[in-house]
């Protein structure tokens, strides 16, 4: 009986102490987006085209793609203040918060 206990015992060990060790690489729920993408805050008017959701920037007019258009839509043709992880190269933003803000005269 003791020998079966210590043999039980044993793989126990064996077969579960690699789960004890093992590095997550990412964090839960992050997968999803893309890394090293600066995240910034940048104020604009929201334009949607049928699916399509575009960000124009205050700044400099620019447009931006918005990856994730759920979070804007509902703010078509509003002026807003996001929080974007921003993807120059390819003028995209995935938009993290979105908040209403009133258009100032510069």
């Amino acid at each position: 009986m003791k020998k079966i206990l210590s043999i039980a015992f044993a793989l126990s060990l064996l077969l579960g102490s690699p789960a004890l060790f093992q590095v997550s690489a990412a964090k839960p729920g992050t997968a999803a987006l893309p890394q090293g993408a600066p995240l910034k805050t940048m104020q604009g008017t929201v334009k949607v085209d049928g699916e399509k959701v575009m960000f124009v920037a205050d700044d400099d007019n620019k447009s931006w793609e918005v990856l994730n258009p759920d979070t804007l839509k509902a703010h078509a043709g509003h002026h807003v203040e996001i929080s974007a992880h921003v993807y120059a190269d390819k003028s995209q933003l995935h938009v993290m918060s979105v908040k209403m803000v009133k258009k100032s005269d510069k």
